[in-house]
């Protein structure tokens, strides 16, 4: 009885130390944590180059880190290209705080004087690709500090193919369609809106101007689909490393419009003299679906239009996709059409609140998953 009674002595003598030890940790022997570029406890999403030596290369819109701590100071050192990006920095879901790293590489504070216990820190890339890419270095946590493990997610995954509409270009613009980089910003388009919608990891694969036959620039989407960084021809993405449980398409606004120029230089570059049939069209659209599907090939595939002038009244644009996606007969691809905007220029953020209500909708309705 005595062994029994000195055992529970020993043993609650035991946990009282290990519960003190934990708070003392707490309490300074923890001061500051650093958390490396390609840490497990980091949540990344997007296509990132995470292969080192010394930092990970973030590329395109969307893309983000989110990381599960306890501290009262949140940092990132990180070094753009040409300070020319712009991040979303959201703590604790509440509204996010627009960030803007510079050419030099150093700290960035993201968050300060956060109260005791446990938080979540986003950060988001708001800006294309086209505006440079961004080194991140890793994380730094100070005060009563602990990473945690990564922000759980729903499981699910959608990623996006699109132009100008899904990487939100001026969609901040209340006055006109301005390229500052300032105005795009892809946390409030309706392809980021729907992911959060769902608790879904997201990732965007977009340009703006960029279409499927032909782009305004000499690059289509069937050749930067496959892409880790976006300039790099030979740099391709890993397919198996994230298998999407739902695919959306929105692509052919710009090639609506450049296949009908045939001053233009892309135009001659892609078609000579002579604009594409609609049999042409029809099959290019088929074939870059299909290679979607190839690399995704248990996704749900959503090929989405609009909401901007290829789906006003008389367009032949949604008939293309319905005609491509009904000779492909794949009971797992869909078609969604975005009602026309009835304005010029590009969707603003009421705009795309509208969008993702629509296409959360569209995926309740059609998609188990």
């Amino acid at each position: 009885m005595k062994k029994d009674i000195l055992f529970l002595l020993v043993l609650l003598v035991f946990l009282s130390s290990c519960h003190y030890g934990e708070q003392a940790g707490r309490k300074g022997f923890r001061d500051t944590v650093l958390v490396a570029w390609n840490d497990p406890h980091i949540l990344a999403m997007g296509r990132i180059n995470d292969l080192g030596p010394d930092h990970a290369v973030l590329y395109w819109p969307g893309t983000s880190l989110k990381i599960r701590f306890d501290g009262e100071k949140a940092e990132a050192r990180m070094k753009d290209e040409r300070g020319d990006n712009y991040y979303e920095v959201s703590v604790d879901g509440r509204p996010p705080v627009r960030f803007h790293p510079d050419s030099l590489q150093h700290w960035y504070v993201l968050a300060d004087s956060l109260p005791a216990g446990k938080h979540v820190l986003e950060l988001f890339k708001q800006s294309e690709w086209t505006r440079g890419h961004t080194g991140f270095y890793g994380f730094r946590i100070t005060g009563r500090a602990a990473i945690l493990p990564p922000p759980e997610t729903s499981g699910r995954v959608i990623e996006f193919f699109g132009n100008s509409i899904t990487a939100g270009y001026a969609d901040r613009d209340t006055i006109d369609d301005h390229p500052d980089s300032t105005l795009t910003d892809n946390y409030v388009t309706y392809a980021a809106i729907t992911a959060r919608h769902y608790g879904a990891e997201y990732s965007c694969i977009a340009r703006s101007g960029i279409g499927i036959l032909i782009s305004w620039f000499p690059m289509i989407m069937p050749e930067m689909y496959d892409r880790l960084d976006p300039v790099d021809p030979e740099s391709k993405w890993d397919f198996s490393k994230v298998q999407p449980d739902i695919v959306v398409i929105n692509l052919l606004q710009n090639d609506s419009w450049l296949v009908n120029m045939p001053d233009y230089p892309e135009f001659k570059h892609r078609f000579g003299t002579t604009p594409p049939t609609e049999r042409q069209i029809i099959d290019a659209y088929k074939d870059f679906t299909g290679k979607v599907r190839t690399v995704y090939p248990h996704a749900h595939i959503i090929c989405a239009l609009g909401p901007m002038d290829a789906t006003k009244a008389g367009s032949p644009w949604p008939g293309y996709v319905q005609k491509a996606i009904a000779e492909m007969q794949d009971p797992a691809v869909y078609t969604l059409f975005f009602p026309y905007l009835q304005k010029d220029g590009h969707p603003k953020v009421k705009d795309h609140r509208v969008m993702a209500d629509t296409l959360i909708r569209f995926i309740d309705r059609n998609i188990k998953w």
